[in-house]
């Protein structure tokens, strides 16, 4: 997927905060430490990134159009293996505590809350979301 896809299709699933740029999504895919994988039909996608044996998932997509299809699941699978693949250990990631399908998702794929940060996030209605920071190992 190019950036411009990228960040059309986060533009789709995100609006607080604010979606990337596909400008964003270049200087990210620019990094050696950071990796993609999406579907071939660029329905969804995992950014990640693995720096010295922890990798982070930057960010989850899948088009509004096509969820509840585990396309959501397999991306989670493809970070996964493309994390250890890179050396990883360990992985975590950020997610809004009133995200309840992102936070099934996760809880059903092993991961687990280490931390909270507390009006983290904006939403669109200008209140304070926390941000709960999830970690999985991956041995």
């Amino acid at each position: 997927m190019t950036p411009d896809a990228l960040a059309t299709l986060h533009g789709r699933c995100f609006t607080a905060p604010p979606p990337w740029s596909a400008r964003s999504f270049a200087n990210l895919l620019d990094s050696p430490f950071t990796f993609l994988t999406h579907d071939p039909q660029g329905r969804a996608f995992a950014l990640g990134r693995v720096i010295a044996g922890e990798a982070e998932l930057l960010t989850l997509a899948t088009d509004p159009d096509a969820r509840r299809q585990g396309l959501a699941r397999a991306q989670l699978a493809a970070f996964d293996a493309g994390a250890k693949a890179r050396g990883a250990g360990t992985a975590f990631l950020e997610v809004a505590e009133d995200n309840t399908a992102a936070r099934a998702l996760y809880e059903g794929a092993g991961w687990v809350q280490t931390g909270r940060r507390p009006a983290y996030y904006v939403a669109v209605d200008g209140r304070s979301v926390a941000a709960l920071i999830l970690c999985k190992s991956l041995a």
